[in-house]
């Protein structure tokens, strides 16, 4: 479904992701992690077309279903973004008005992608909320962000992003700011959403374990290319490059050896 081949971005003519690619086919889950800086960021936002300050691709190109993204128009673009790709962002609440209630925005996103009445649009929203293990979404949909926690606000986030069940969901490290428990909520609830909509799925993260429990394949991503890429099995395995077991060797692990 989604292919990037030989893909480089530059800033300010300095190349950030270098030679690039993947496949990512209907239904599967993909996660790049790696040290900060590496690119992975960079890899999704190229996707969606948001790549920030200056940011260009220099080289190769993005499919999706065999048409190349980057000749897209502003108008297809539009059209693209929120429904058939969508995007789960570090904090959603960073990216809510803090001085609009959660319905408000709610609404607005979804009659942007449709001509849907608002009355209707606010039953969707409540709908979408509650899909995401959210009790009381009519009281959700009236509270401001700063009354939700991190764990809601993320929720929130998600809930928008699914509205118009779109193929290709892409997440920039969606559990980061959360505790472990709730992170664990927000990943199956993940999987829940491949397994219910079909809907493929590009994770940012530096979590490997979480990389693991949630993947199908991993790209391990080191100065700006990928470095390793497999099954979950291959990367726990070790992988093939000195990265991957750096990576496995910073994992916490319980117990050891005391020094005495």
């Amino acid at each position: 479904m989604l292919e990037i081949q030989n893909m480089t971005v530059c800033y300010q003519g300095q190349p950030a992701v270098k030679n690039f690619s993947m496949r990512l086919q209907a239904g599967e889950i993909v996660s790049l992690t790696g040290e900060s800086g590496s690119g992975k960021t960079t890899v999704i936002r190229a996707v969606l077309g948001l790549l920030a300050g200056g940011g260009r691709v220099t080289q190769g190109d993005i499919l999706l279903d065999g048409k190349s993204l980057l000749t897209n128009t502003p108008e297809e673009w539009r059209r693209l973004r929120g429904t058939e790709i969508s995007m789960v962002f570090q904090d959603s609440g960073a990216m809510l008005n803090p001085i609009r209630r959660v319905g408000d925005v709610f609404t607005e996103y979804i009659r942007t992608h449709s001509r849907m009445p608002k009355a209707e649009a606010w039953k969707r929203g409540v709908s979408m909320l509650e899909q995401m293990h959210l009790s009381g979404g009519g009281s959700i949909m009236k509270s401001y962000p700063f009354q939700l926690s991190g764990g809601m606000r993320q929720r929130v986030g998600i809930a928008m992003a699914m509205t118009f069940r779109p193929r290709l969901l892409l997440a920039d490290e969606p559990t980061s700011a959360l505790d472990v428990t709730t992170q664990a909520q927000i990943v199956r609830q993940m999987m829940e959403l491949r397994d219910e909509y079909g809907t493929s799925i590009l994770v940012v993260t530096h979590n490997l374990g979480m990389a693991a429990y949630l993947s199908d394949r991993i790209i391990v991503m080191k100065d700006g290319q990928a470095a390793d890429s497999g099954t979950r099995e291959d990367i726990l395995g070790g992988g093939r490059s000195s990265c991957t077991r750096e990576l496995l060797d910073a994992v916490p692990s319980l117990g050891g050896v005391r020094d005495a």
